[in-house]
C-alpha cells in the first residue's frame, strides 16, 4: 500500500494539537485530550485506523498511553457519549489482547444492554452527563455507542450485541431519515412525536454519512440490515450532493443557504463518501464530490494544526436560529473528524 506522507505528516500536526494543548478554558475548553468525552472518543477511533493504515507506532503508542493514564482515573459518568472511546479500546483489544481492557469492555456492553436508557419501543435514548433527554433519539448516538456495540460483538463472537446495533440503526433510520430529502433530523421525541425544529443540522448528518459505512465495514456481511442501512445512507448521500456549497462545504444546516459553512461535518461527510467510493458503495463519478468536500477542510487546517471553521457542541434547537448562532470555535471533535478524512486520503 502507497502511502501519502504528506498527508500523514498533516495527520500529526492536527493530532499533536490535541496532545499538546492544556488550556480547558475559553478558546481552547473543548480542545484538551485528558478526558473520557465523546470529542476525544472520536480522535481516539481515528488515530487508530492511521496507525492500521501506516503502521506507524506513534499513534499506537500514543493510544497506549492515553488509556494507562485514563484507568487509572476515577471512572467516567456513563451517558451515550463516554461510551465513544470504548471503539477504540476494542480495536486495541483486538490487537493486543490485553485482560485489563476486557474487563472494562465487559462492563461497558452489560451497561449499554442493560442499563443504558431506553425509549419507547427500545431506542438508546441519548442520555447525556446533563441531562438525560427523556424519550428522544439523536443522529450522534449510532457513531458515539453503536459503533462499540458492533465492534465489539464482532471481537468477541456475540451475535446478540451485533444484533442490537443493527435494530438500533434500523430504528434510528425510521425515525430521523426525513424521507421526501434523504437528509436526517438532528433528532425525535416520543413524548411529543415530532422532530423538534426539523432540522437537517449538517454534523448531525456526518454522523450518519460516516457512521453507516463504518457500521457495514465493522458487520462484514451483506443481510438484510445492511442492505437497508446503505440505501439509507444512499439515499442521504444524493440530497448532500445537491446541497454541496460551490466551494465544497456544508452549511451548519444543509439546505438553509444563510447559515455558516462548517468544517467538521464536511469532513465527516467526505470520509463518508470517500470510504464509500473505496467499499464499492458508490460510483467513482462521486469521488468529484467527495474531493471538493476534502480539499476545502484542507484549506482549514492552519498552520499550527488547528482547524479553523467548527462549530461548538450542539445541543437540540428547537428552531433554526438557534443553529445559526452556535459559535465557531476550535474543538477536539474537530480535529478528530479531520483525522478521519485523513485516514481515506492517506
Amino acid at each position: 500500500m502507497s502511502i501519502d506522507q504528506e498527508k500523514l505528516q498533516l495527520a500529526k500536526k492536527v493530532l499533536d494539537v490535541l496532545l499538546k494543548t492544556e488550556r480547558k478554558d475559553g478558546f481552547y475548553d473543548h480542545m484538551n485530550m485528558d478526558n473520557w468525552e465523546w470529542p476525544v472518543g472520536v480522535a481516539l477511533y481515528c488515530m487508530f485506523k492511521i496507525y492500521k493504515k501506516t503502521g506507524d507506532l506513534d499513534f499506537y503508542n500514543a493510544l497506549i498511553d492515553w488509556y494507562d493514564k485514563q484507568l487509572q482515573k476515577e471512572p467516567p459518568h456513563r451517558n451515550v457519549n463516554t461510551v465513544a472511546p470504548m471503539l477504540t479500546m476494542v480495536c486495541l483489544y483486538e490487537e493486543n489482547k490485553n485482560p485489563v481492557y476486557l474487563e472494562h469492555i465487559e462492563s461497558w456492553i452489560n451497561w449499554v444492554m442493560n442499563e443504558m436508557p431506553r425509549t419507547e419501543y427500545g431506542g438508546m435514548q441519548h442520555m447525556t452527563v446533563w441531562n438525560r433527554h427523556n424519550q428522544q433519539l439523536w443522529d450522534d448516538t449510532l457513531f458515539m455507542t453503536v459503533l462499540f456495540l458492533a465492534k465489539a460483538g464482532k471481537v468477541l463472537d456475540r451475535p446478540q450485541l451485533v444484533d442490537e446495533a443493527k435494530y438500533q440503526f434500523l430504528f434510528h433510520i425510521k425515525y430521523l431519515q426525513d424521507k421526501r430529502t434523504g437528509l436526517f433530523y438532528h433528532g425525535w421525541t416520543f413524548d411529543c412525536r415530532h422532530n423538534f425544529a426539523n432540522a437537517f443540522w449538517a454534523r448531525g448528518n456526518s454522523w450518519f454519512t460516516s457512521g453507516a459505512v463504518e457500521f457495514i465495514d465493522i458487520v462484514g456481511e451483506r443481510d438484510a440490515t445492511t442492505r437497508f442501512v446503505e440505501v439509507a445512507w444512499k439515499d442521504q448521500v444524493k440530497a448532500l450532493i445537491k446541497y454541496q456549497s460551490i466551494n465544497g462545504l456544508y452549511n451548519t444546516l444543509v439546505d438553509v443557504e444563510e447559515s455558516y459553512w462548517e468544517t467538521s461535518a464536511t469532513a465527516g461527510i467526505a470520509y463518508g463518501l470517500l470510504k464509500g467510493i473505496r467499499m464499492g458503495l458508490l460510483d467513482k463519478e462521486n469521488e468529484f464530490y467527495a474531493m471538493n468536500a476534502a480539499n476545502a477542510v484542507l484549506a482549514k487546517i492552519q498552520d499550527d494544526g488547528i482547524v479553523a471553521g467548527v462549530s461548538y457542541g450542539t445541543g437540540m434547537g428547537k428552531d433554526f436560529d438557534f443553529y445559526k448562532n452556535i459559535k465557531i470555535c476550535p474543538t477536539a471533535y474537530g480535529q478528530g473528524l479531520v483525522l478521519l478524512m485523513l485516514t481515506e486520503l492517506i
